[in-house]
């Protein structure tokens, strides 16, 4: 093989990286995640930028994760309240979606069969538009009694079962029991609570992402 040739050869395979690379560089984009939920994901009562979308986010890009959260969340909202909205609350290009909803419904009394339909429903919609979910549990509080707990508390597993979603079992872990973490009324966190609950959320939100990335590769 002469030089010339050889040369050739070796300026070919050069363009070729280099276009691939240009290729993967158009194609790499911002992961865009919304979170649709209630005043827990809202960041009731916190100064902008301390709710948990924000401080997921930012935890997300110090770990080189490039994802910006939306903050779908509407204090006082229910299940009922989150599927009247689910089409607009997620727009068109949304990425995946971290479901948070249930809370209300609990303190209200809703009964467990109805919160998990509209969830179901909710579910569905977003499956219908390829939009992954990562649900995030909830469970009904003590005050409820012991028999609307055993209604409540499963719904969530049989919908991450039915829908093979990730599920995050309970979004308060860490929170629920530490005043320490909480506003005064003893159910929103503050600050700390939510710095804990990302801390605690951030490892199955980063597989849930990377799942997701693979997708779009």
């Amino acid at each position: 093989m002469s030089f010339k040739v050889a040369a050739l050869q070796i300026a070919v395979i050069a363009a070729g990286m280099f276009l691939c690379g240009l290729t993967e560089s158009a194609n790499a984009r911002t992961i865009q995640i919304v979170g649709l939920g209630d005043s827990l994901m809202a960041g009731y009562q916190l100064p902008p930028g301390d709710g948990f979308p924000a401080k997921l986010q930012a935890a997300l890009k110090a770990r080189g994760i490039d994802v910006v959260i939306a903050d779908a969340g509407v204090s006082g909202d229910t299940t009922s309240g989150g599927l009247s909205r689910v089409d607009w609350s997620v727009p068109d290009g949304t990425d995946g979606v971290i479901l948070e909803l249930g809370a209300n419904d609990a303190l209200r009394g809703i009964p467990p069969e109805e919160s998990e339909n509209n969830l179901d429903a909710i579910i569905g919609r977003l499956s219908a538009r390829n939009i992954p979910v990562l649900l995030a549990g909830m469970l009904a509080p003590p005050n409820m009694g012991a028999d609307y707990a055993s209604r409540f508390n499963p719904i969530y597993k049989r919908l991450a079962d039915k829908y093979h979603l990730t599920l995050y079992p309970f979004f308060l872990d860490g929170v629920a029991a530490e005043a320490r973490l909480q506003l005064a009324d003893g159910m929103h966190p503050n600050s700390q609570g939510v710095d804990v609950m990302v801390q605690r959320f951030q490892p199955m939100v980063e597989g849930f992402i990377a799942t997701i990335g693979a997708k779009l590769k």
